[in-house]
């Protein structure tokens, strides 16, 4: 299978890097700091959302802006304890790709965003991050964004995915879309195309566009 595209975007935590290990110290210091139990956590979709977002369905609202500005310092100091690492294949996927053909499309805030990036060595020409937003995924809101602020054609895009919400975003903004298998099961999610990571992946750069293949 070959997927043509004339840019890429790319989610960041759980596509490019991953975060799980700092995502669960940070969200489970700030739960008892905030009194959550898991039961509150159970109830609201929490990966690939924005905090923000998350905090609003778990809090009262004079609490949240707070509560959001904690739960960020809480991640972005723990980059510094090496919370954050590359996931296989990505580096060697990036490398071939013209920094005015890709972006990073991330429900992190920029702050957040630009920590675990420069952390491990990566530095997008383009950045969406959720203070760029008024809605985050599964809204296809920041997906046009990126797609507008790179003058693409939504239609020519390709997302790459490894949650639920940001495959939704992606088909709403009608996009082809990549799962990438990193933090959900393969039948957990839907796309044009469900890898293991982007190792699986090879991008040819041409006049025509980018073309991506599966490795065989």
């Amino acid at each position: 299978m070959t997927i043509h595209a004339h840019a890429l975007l790319f989610d960041n935590d759980g596509t490019l890097v991953s975060s799980l290990e700092s995502v669960n110290r940070c969200w489970t210091r700030w739960a008892v700091e905030y009194g959550l139990t898991a039961e509150d956590f159970a109830r609201v979709e929490l990966h690939g959302r924005p905090a923000a977002e998350i905090a609003a369905d778990l809090l009262p609202a004079h609490v949240v802006p707070q509560a959001v500005a904690r739960i960020e310092d809480l991640e972005v100091e723990d980059v510094a304890g090496g919370g954050v690492r590359l996931l296989a294949g990505t580096e060697e996927f990036l490398a071939g790709l013209p920094a005015e053909r890709w972006a990073v499309v991330t429900s992190a805030t920029r702050r957040l965003a630009e920590a675990r990036l420069a952390a491990v060595g990566i530095l997008p020409k383009t950045l969406i991050a959720a203070d760029d937003i008024t809605r985050g995924k599964p809204d296809p809101e920041p997906y046009l964004l990126a797609a507008r602020t790179l003058g693409v054609d939504p239609a020519d895009c390709v997302a790459f995915e490894d949650a639920p919400a940001g495959l939704q975003a992606g088909r709403a903004a009608g996009m082809t879309t990549v799962a990438l298998a990193t933090t959900h099961r393969a039948e957990e999610l839907t796309a044009d195309l469900v890898v293991k990571n982007l190792s699986a992946l090879s991008a040819l750069v041409t006049e025509a566009g980018i073309e991506i293949s599966v490795r065989p």
